[in-house]
């Protein structure tokens, strides 16, 4: 085992509190000071996460997010302020972990998490903790993390409720395929952007995903491999499921047919797509082009009547999208019809549904009303 490093004056003064714990102590906090995290997603989840790691001096924090910040992510990613928007969301979350805590190591990485950088990025720290919003990407996290022998700590949110737990087969615990086999059915499960979320919520479960991933690096206490932690804020409770291991799981099974990072779950679109070359799209910026030149356009606006507040494309009329099979005859199948939502999932979604029901020339707004208020006009 590698010599752990010293702690610097400054850094024992710094983590006083913990020094004085059992089971942490001056060689735990020199544990976490070797460790490293991975942390997939600077958001909602990932924000809280961070700011506690660093506090709690974990050596060295890899970041991976290439987004940008948006105003309607300050409701709950606390890592972000309004000076910020529109900037970089990694070097927003540096700066402000940086503040928190100089002593940390941080790596940022701009690139978005797929399965031809997954095991790279995994091979290079201790433990995973999955911050993501979508399925394919937490799909990738367990499947990198099944072949390298980390172990990922995940979290999820959902309006009121969330969940936690970590995902270890090398530490005799099941793995995420063996909870969802396979991706839900496209639009069975709406997304945070859809459902929406308290924004207090993921201070809660991202704030468990760091206790946890702490635990890891110290080895102290019970991970909750084996166990599905599942939070009620409207009801003030928590109860715990119990996962076991899958026999017949395709990836960490008794006869596993995943053998690599790269496969049907992990290249689906965020919204659960299969991957569809016949979807046609429109940019906005395209589509503005025309609205100026005062084209005849039908447009489909498939958001919920609350987000309209977040602006509107001139001239679209707002059928949601699980109403559209009831109002389908109010969209004509004889010309083009252009469909827009919020940033282009429930849209591409709606088009795929229209093609298939009799309307030829349905188009996907792609990215949505989104791309439309970034456009200078």
């Amino acid at each position: 085992m590698p010599e752990l490093p010293e702690l610097s004056t400054e850094e024992i003064r710094r983590y006083a509190r913990h020094l004085s714990v059992p089971g942490v102590g001056v060689e735990g906090q020199r544990k976490l000071k070797a460790s490293s995290v991975l942390m997939i997603g600077t958001g909602g989840l990932g924000s809280p996460a961070a700011l506690y790691l660093a506090a709690a001096g974990v050596g060295r924090i890899g970041l991976i997010d290439p987004d940008t910040v948006d105003r309607s992510n300050l409701q709950r990613q606390i890592l972000h302020g309004e000076s910020w928007v529109g900037k970089s969301k990694l070097e927003s979350a540096a700066a402000r972990i940086r503040e928190v805590n100089p002593h940390v190591v941080l790596d940022l990485h701009p690139v978005r998490f797929t399965p031809e950088n997954a095991l790279d990025l995994v091979s290079r720290y201790d433990v995973v903790l999955d911050g993501c919003d979508n399925f394919p990407t937490r799909f990738l996290s367990n499947d990198a993390c099944f072949f390298l022998k980390k172990p990922c700590v995940y979290g999820s949110i959902f309006r009121f409720d969330g969940q936690v737990t970590v995902f270890a087969p090398h530490l005799d615990g099941p793995c995420y395929r063996c909870m969802l086999p396979g991706l839900p059915a496209p639009g069975s499960a709406p997304s945070c952007e859809e459902a929406g979320v308290l924004g207090v919520l993921p201070g809660v479960i991202g704030s468990l995903q760091a206790m946890e991933t702490i635990k890891l690096m110290l080895g102290i206490g019970e991970p909750p491999l084996g166990k599905l932690l599942c939070y009620d804020a409207l009801a003030t409770s928590f109860r715990t499921l119990r996962l076991r291991r899958d026999p017949a799981c395709r990836l960490c099974g008794d006869a596993p047919s995943i053998r690599s990072v790269s496969n049907t779950e992990t290249t689906a679109s965020a919204s659960c797509e299969l991957p569809d070359q016949d979807i046609a799209e429109i940019s906005a910026a395209d589509l503005a082009t025309r609205i100026d030149a005062g084209e005849d356009l039908f447009i489909v606006d498939v958001r919920q009547p609350e987000e309209e507040a977040e602006g509107t494309i001139p001239g679209a009329r707002l059928i949601p999208l699980a109403t559209l099979s009831q109002r389908l005859a109010e969209i004509p199948a004889d010309r083009e019809v252009l469909v827009h939502c919020r940033s282009g999932g429930r849209s591409s979604r709606a088009v795929k549904f229209l093609r298939e029901a009799g309307v030829p020339r349905a188009v996907n707004v792609a990215g949505g009303i989104n791309a439309w208020n970034a456009l200078d006009r």
